[in-house]
């Protein structure tokens, strides 16, 4: 596994956000926002990270703790059921060395050490082969695909992948 820390989110955290306002990487938001909407963003993270509903975290490797993308889950319903929403983003420079399914799969460790049991699910669009493989690797289930609204009037035909935080009940005494 790559060597990867999770931060969480702080005030300190803008300019990595605002370096993921990529068209590649707002593809799936609609395109990229203005300078005012990322910082409208970045204060939203700090306020749900604040009141316990959301957690984002930033991605430092080794020799660079600026951070090199991010990843978060926030509450989220999902059949009428509650239930977590994932994702993530990796820099350019620093895709293709597997940081995001560390980073992923890290994030998933904090928040069953954090006392969490609802599943999360991760919605990447169904031609989307990388974040597709990222959910595989960090071990999500695909349950298959779905047409999924991430703004409103936004609508993508995804892959709804989960993965279950509870505990396995054979492996506990």
């Amino acid at each position: 596994m790559t060597d990867v820390a999770l931060v969480p989110w702080s005030a300190d955290d803008l300019d990595l956000l605002r370096r993921a306002n990529t068209p590649e990487l707002m593809d799936q938001m609609g395109g990229p926002e203005t300078d005012e909407q990322v910082i409208a963003r970045h204060a939203r993270y700090l306020r749900l990270q604040a009141e316990g509903t959301a957690h984002q975290f930033r991605i430092m490797i080794p020799g660079h703790p600026e951070g090199v993308g991010m990843v978060g889950y926030w509450n989220h319903e999902h059949a009428g059921a509650p239930a977590f929403e994932s994702g993530w983003s990796v820099e350019a420079e620093y895709r293709g060395l597997g940081i995001a399914p560390a980073a992923v799969a890290v994030m998933l460790e904090v928040a069953r050490a954090s006392g969490e049991v609802l599943p999360v699910h991760a919605y990447p669009r169904v031609d989307n082969a990388a974040s597709n493989a990222v959910c595989r690797k960090a071990g999500f289930t695909l349950l298959g695909p779905l047409e999924f609204e991430v703004k409103p009037g936004i609508v993508l035909h995804t892959n709804d992948w989960v993965h279950d935080l509870a505990p396995n009940p054979s492996t506990t005494t």
